[in-house]
């Protein structure tokens, strides 16, 4: 089976296509990395012709206590910097899909990454090897990572799972979700659970309740209709919760939940990447850039200077206060909140197999 980078296009779709007897499946992210597998019985291994002018789109982003930088792509595994993303060297030893969809670093230290079609992988040595944690997973699409305590939280194609970070064994976080895509998790101060939904927006849980609870009133979008696909979910220092959702823009609740507000009418794109909440304000990744507010969503501010590419996937934050975005070209940072400059020194499409990893730092 031999993979074959096609393009860097946008879109999601799936579909089968001929050429010369062998079929091909056609896996294409919403940032814009297209794939194209091959199953022809004269390949007995795997192998990877690459476009070595191309940077692959970053989907998943995290930031370690010690500043590491941690960066997953669609299609070239796992990227790492040591250097606030001055340089990255490729970390996929162990990893066996390199479609990642989600990054998290737990409490002990150890990161997790979620991935298309192999469930979870964890690393306990900065990314060098990584091992599968998938006991307990039914489907192994991991679309969310969330660390609470010495808990990991894992949102995938069929519900929410829960792991200790020292343990093998994943075990559902009850059951009422059906086969659901969980796209995104939050833990509120009072330990109340969220998780933003594919066709079934928000829903609630508490130990107390052992039950999740469908969050509709107030979620609509522009035309007035129910919003039920939530991509993003942020808790604030006030315990509200913000909402990102598909193409509906983002919502506010002050109430746990139970009644929501649009806030962002302003924004010339509703379709929500990524949110952060720092002592900046609020930081808004769209298909269209970046948009700050100090005010809970009253007003907004682009602030996409330098940033070359408005393409956004991921937004994520880090103890210094920096930001960092992940687009469909690769990784941008921002110190002060108003201007981006592009730190993707080492993270490209390579000709060469994508488990030999790229050099530069330990």
């Amino acid at each position: 089976m031999a993979w074959v980078c096609a393009a860097l296009l946008g879109g999601l779709g799936m579909g089968p296509l001929e050429d010369s007897g062998a079929r091909q499946d056609v896996l294409q992210s919403s940032a814009g990395l297209r794939a194209v597998e091959r199953s022809a019985q004269e390949h007995g291994g795997s192998s990877v012709e690459m476009f070595p002018w191309l940077t692959p789109s970053i989907q998943a982003l995290t930031v370690a206590k010690d500043h590491t930088v941690y960066a997953g792509s669609f299609g070239m595994g796992i990227f790492r910097s040591s250097s606030r993303g001055e340089s990255w060297s490729q970390m996929n030893s162990g990893l066996g899909d390199l479609f990642i969809l989600s990054l998290i670093e737990a409490q002990n230290g150890a990161i997790y990454a979620g991935t298309l079609r192999a469930g979870v992988f964890r690393s306990k040595d900065r990314g060098k090897s990584w091992h599968a944690v998938n006991k307990g997973l039914r489907v192994l699409q991991v679309k969310a990572l969330l660390a609470q305590g010495s808990v990991i939280y894992a949102g995938t194609g069929d519900g929410v799972y829960r792991l200790a970070e020292n343990a093998d064994l994943w075990t559902v976080v009850t059951k009422g979700l059906g086969e659901t895509l969980v796209h995104a998790l939050a833990m509120a101060p009072d330990n109340t659970l969220y998780a933003g939904t594919s066709g079934k927006g928000l829903l609630r849980y508490t130990a107390k309740a052992s039950r999740w609870t469908r969050l509709r009133h107030g979620l609509v979008d522009h035309e007035r209709l129910v919003e039920n696909f939530i991509r993003v979910l942020t808790v604030d220092r006030n315990h509200s919760l913000y909402a990102g959702t598909f193409d509906g823009g983002v919502f506010l609740s002050r109430d746990g939940g139970l009644t929501w507000k649009p806030i962002s009418r302003a924004l010339p794109n509703d379709s929500i990447r990524g949110i952060v909440i720092n002592k900046r304000g609020l930081f808004v990744a769209t298909g269209r850039g970046i948009f700050k507010s100090v005010n809970k969503g009253q007003r907004w501010t682009p602030i996409n200077n330098g940033l070359t590419n408005l393409a956004t996937q991921v937004l994520a934050d880090s103890r210094d206060g920096s930001l960092y975005v992940g687009t469909s070209s690769g990784v941008f940072r921002s110190d002060d909140g108003k201007s981006w400059v592009r730190i993707s020194k080492g993270i490209q499409l390579p000709s060469e197999a994508p488990h030999k990893e790229s050099g530069g730092e330990d």
